[in-house]
């Protein structure tokens, strides 16, 4: 594609090497000029959203591609436009002419049509939304909300501009915020609602969010609407509803009818005269004064008289007086209709009343699509032939009844929803509504079906969603309807979790499970909506949908599988821990455990699950009582095995991954690194044949994340590094910066990627925040890991403000004698401080052994013995040989003994030759250490490397 793009004169053109721009902001003699500039479509969607101030991660998220994707393409971005940095290329999309916005912000609808009057309306919204963060546009049902708000939205003075979403289509208030992330592109955080995903997403940009047609789902607009303006302190929302919304800080503005004093000033009149004009029939002036009588008696409603002045060219003002005199007699003051809809409903009827049957019925047909259609769609729901229904569908339009707009799928039509609503009034009276709501949710079950089958189509699902929706909630209270609805709702829970709505997929599993009429089948839903609340991050979930599905299981005589059932539940209490909130009690799981055992019989899924949950009970028990005894560790070995060999038993690659993730555990707090990558390798490479769905995807998020742990505890970095880039960019993950860098900052700080902590720390800072700052201990080494560079770098300003995150995170064990003492230690040591750095790892490795996590005890026992000999302790000996047998096998811990023996011993080519050792680990950093210590010219080249690195020279003892 194209991208064009207005520059300042300053143009640089050098040879065949393409355009060079340079742009000064303090140049005032300057021109708009354009330069066309080839990119292909991904870049100018990389643009677009460069020009929002995403970074990276977000980019990534919102295209659906690698982090490292977004990377080669902004760099390309800089070649081609010739951009200094990422500001400029903003810039360059702030200015682009018909880049194409990829995932933005949903640009505000184009009216179709000019507006009219106003003026005074216009400027008082527009000044209410300038001073206070809510408003609430109010009024009934054709009123001119809409068009109101669009006007004043177009020129909202915001800086992030105007976000428009329109919740015409949505009837769930529950899925409000679902509807809002699907306009804004955004996907579920694990471990966070759809909520606290929106707010996230949206808390710092200075913009203005406009909610359209919230009356019908009002209690969900406003649970939302709280959330966002106490997340967002920059967010404004305008709302249109039939209503006010009722939350903290709302300003209504009552929009009222268009002003109907004097032919002359009269809005009304003037709409009236614009849309008749367009018909290619002007009105004359000497009729302003009936036309003026005319509006009156539809109270100023702009849709009444936008439907009226469409049949100006073939009915003059006479035929419209006989059009609109006994439909409004009828209802004056009828039952059926209150004061607000009375001038809109005449209005209706009396354009109904203008129909052919045929168009009549197709008009109250079509009422049952909440959203846009094409003709070929509604032919299938009103079982007509496509092109008689085209045919149909364009007179209707032509008469105002539908709008008409080009979309991928091709022509789409849209009844207004007032005009939508009095279909379905007609439908009723018509004794169809059943007939047609079947053939509606047919459809969507057809359209669902091809759906799942397909390749991962979000723009598609996103179209029809709130058809499943609307379909399913119809269906699911009509019991001869059941098993269809149990059908939709199974195959929404499958697209809503490709969708990442985790949230919605977990709540239509649930549905789904309610609604089968087998047990059975509803204990296999079940278990998928425990793994979807698993990659949620909710334990309490997880924990209480698999005793669910135990009860399911039961009720249909599946004794085996409810003791699956509970015993994978207790096994959730010991392997997922840290996504409860609040666990419950031990003797609960022991109860599991013991009915488990007593019905699983000879069912090789039960025994196999059962004897995961002992080996995980058996593990928490004896790491709890600090009992790290020779006995004791066999003995909770030999469990882990028998569960991993059981689980072999059954063929289940998800039950194996599970044993093998317990067999892990075990023996890296045995202390046996080594055989602990093994294992995790292993896990990863039986994953790989497992099916795709939650359980998988659950499962290998945590693969991924106990591998990456794994071989940072062995001092595999290449592979540790590998596993976090993985992990970070899994589409679950993605779009939370904070969690998704996590390890990779670790790794890299640890290998020496000083510019990757930089960068990749800045995100991760942004990420937090927008998600509320989290205090979650597991958020600290990567803090730590980013504080102990930015001290390397000598920038304490940014380490101060580090530290000061992980004194809020983490006090636990693990920060003060694990990670954080390894990344202390290594900043004290670079700093000359090896003293301090002693004092920091002073308990011996056998005293913190059973208190810090596994992965870091090789790297603070290789540096506690480095401390040692830099300080001179005079049991530096004593420690270099008991941790050569300790870090045995670990090329990193390895290579820092060395080093420390060569130290005490003063031969400067053994400390030397140590960086090759560095090197070959992917710890660079170290190498350049090594180089430095050696002293002599090797000290210039390690210096000179450090320097490269971006780091402040050594301090040497």
């Amino acid at each position: 594609m194209v991208a064009t793009i207005p520059v300042a004169r300053r143009i640089h053109i050098r040879g065949d090497h393409g355009l060079r721009h340079g742009l000064d902001d303090t140049d005032t003699d300057t021109e708009e000029r354009t330069v066309t500039v080839e990119v292909s479509t991904r870049e100018a969607e990389v643009l677009a959203l460069l020009g929002e101030h995403l970074g990276n991660a977000e980019i990534a998220a919102r295209l659906f591609i690698s982090v490292r994707t977004v990377e080669s393409h902004v760099s390309s971005l800089l070649r081609k436009l010739g951009a200094s940095d990422r500001r400029v290329l903003a810039r360059y999309a702030a200015r682009a002419g018909d880049a194409e916005p990829g995932h933005r912000r949903p640009p505000l609808p184009a009216p179709l049509t000019s507006f009219v009057g106003r003026e005074r309306e216009r400027s008082t919204l527009a000044d209410m939304i300038g001073r206070h963060r809510q408003v609430t546009a109010v009024g009934p049902g054709g009123v001119g909300k809409t068009r109101l708000a669009l006007a004043v939205a177009s020129d909202a003075p915001h800086p992030d501009g105007v976000w428009f979403v329109d919740l015409v289509s949505t009837t769930d208030p529950d899925m409000v915020a679902a509807t809002v992330a699907g306009a804004l592109g955004i996907g579920e955080q694990p471990g966070a609602g759809l909520d606290e995903s929106l707010v996230s997403a949206v808390t710092d940009r200075h913009a203005l969010l406009v909610l359209d047609n919230c009356e019908q789902v009002r209690d969900g607009a406003a649970r939302l609407i709280e959330r966002l303006l106490a997340g967002c302190p920059r967010l404004t929302v305008l709302a249109t509803s039939r209503a006010r919304l009722m939350v903290p800080f709302e300003r209504v503005y009552p929009v009222p009818p268009l002003s109907l004093e004097g032919a002359g000033a009269s809005d009304a009149v003037a709409l009236f005269m614009d849309r008749a004009a367009a018909g290619g029939w002007p009105p004359n002036h000497a009729l302003r004064d009936r036309i003026a009588e005319f509006c009156e008696r539809l109270d100023g409603m702009a849709l009444a008289i936008e439907l009226a002045a469409a049949r100006w060219p073939s009915l003059g003002l006479d035929g419209l007086d006989a059009g609109l005199s006994d439909p409004l007699r009828m209802l004056a003051g009828g039952s059926r209709a209150d004061d607000r809809h009375r001038s809109v409903r005449a209005a209706l009827d009396w354009s109904h009343a203008l129909l052919e049957p045929d168009d009549r019925a197709l008009l109250r047909r079509v009422s049952v699509f909440v959203g846009p259609f094409t003709a070929v769609e509604a032919a299938e729901v009103t079982a007509s032939e496509p092109g008689i229904t085209a045919e149909g569908l364009a007179r209707l339009a032509e008469q105002s009844l539908l709008t008409v707009t080009a979309s991928p799928r091709g022509t789409e039509y849209r009844a207004l929803e007032t005009i939508r609503r009095y279909g379905v009034e007609r439908l009723g009276e018509a004794g169809e509504t059943a007939d047609v709501r079947a053939a509606h949710l047919r459809w969507c079950l057809a359209t669902t079906e091809r759906l799942v089958a397909g390749p991962p189509d979000r723009g598609g699902f996103d179209a029809v969603a709130d058809e499943f929706r609307t379909a399913l909630s119809w269906a699911a209270d009509r019991p001869d309807l059941r098993p269809d609805a149990h059908r939709l709702a199974t195959d929404l829970a499958t697209l809503a979790f490709a969708r990442n709505l985790l949230g919605e997929s977990q709540q239509r599993h649930e549905q789904a499970a309610v609604l089968a009429d087998d047990p059975a089948a509803a204990a296999a839903i079940l278990r998928r909506a425990a793994a979807v609340a698993g990659c949620r991050m909710n334990g309490e979930d997880m924990y209480r949908l698999h005793r669910a599905a135990a009860d399911a299981a039961g009720r249909a005589g599946d004794l085996p599988g409810a003791a699956t059932d509970l015993a994978t539940a207790a096994t959730t209490l010991y392997r997922f821990d840290t996504k409860f909130a609040r666990t419950p009690p031990q003797e609960e799981a022991e109860a599991l455990i013991t009915r488990a055992r007593e019905i699983a019989g000879d069912d090789p899924a039960a025994v196999a699950a059962v004897a995961l949950a002992e080996a995980g009970r058996t593990l928490v028990e004896a790491f709890g009582a600090g009992d790290s005894s020779e006995s004791v560790v066999s003995a909770t070995i030999r469990r882990a095995e028998r569960a991993v060999a059981l689980a072999g038993v059954t063929g289940d690659p998800l039950a194996e991954s599970a044993a093998l993730d317990t067999l892990t555990v075990t023996r890296s707090w045995a202390g046996d690194p080594l055989a602990t990558v093994e294992i995790a390798r292993r896990r990863l490479s039986l994953l790989e044949t497992a099916p795709d769905g939650p359980a998988t995807t659950h499962e290998l998020i945590d693969a991924l994340g106990t591998s990456m742990a794994a071989a940072l505890g062995a001092g595999d970095l290449p592979n540790a590094l590998r596993w976090a880039r993985r992990l970070a960019e899994h589409p679950l993950l993605a779009e939370v910066g904070h969690r998704a860098t996590s390890w990779s900052l670790v790794a890299e700080a640890l290998a020496g990627g000083v510019d990757e902590v930089v960068t990749d720390g800045a995100r991760f800072l942004d990420s937090w925040r927008r998600s509320g700052s989290p205090a979650r201990a597991g958020l600290g080494p990567p803090v730590a890991a980013v504080a102990m560079v930015h001290g390397l770098r000598g920038d304490d300003d940014a380490r101060r403000e580090w530290r000061a995150m992980l004194e809020r995170l983490d006090d636990s064990p693990w920060q003060t004698h694990g990670y954080g003492a390894v990344f202390d230690g290594i900043s004290l040591l670079h700093h000359g401080r090896a003293d301090e750095a002693l004092a920091r790892m002073r308990p011996e490795p056998e005293e913190v052994r059973s208190r810090i996590m596994w992965i870091w005890f090789h790297w603070y026992v290789a540096l506690r013995v480095e401390a040692a000999v830099a300080a001179g302790s005079v049991d530096a000996g004593r420690l270099v040989a008991e941790a050569r047998g300790i870090v045995a096998g670990n090329p990193v811990a390895t290579a820092l003994v060395e080093r420390a023996d060569a130290l005490l011993s003063g031969d400067r080519p053994r400390v030397a030759a140590t960086a090759a050792a560095f090197e070959a680990a992917g710890c660079t950093y170290q190498a350049a250490r090594s180089l430095v210590l050696a002293g002599g010219d090797d000290a210039a080249r390690g210096a000179a490397a450090l320097a490269d690195l971006g780091l402040v020279p050594m301090k040497t003892v």
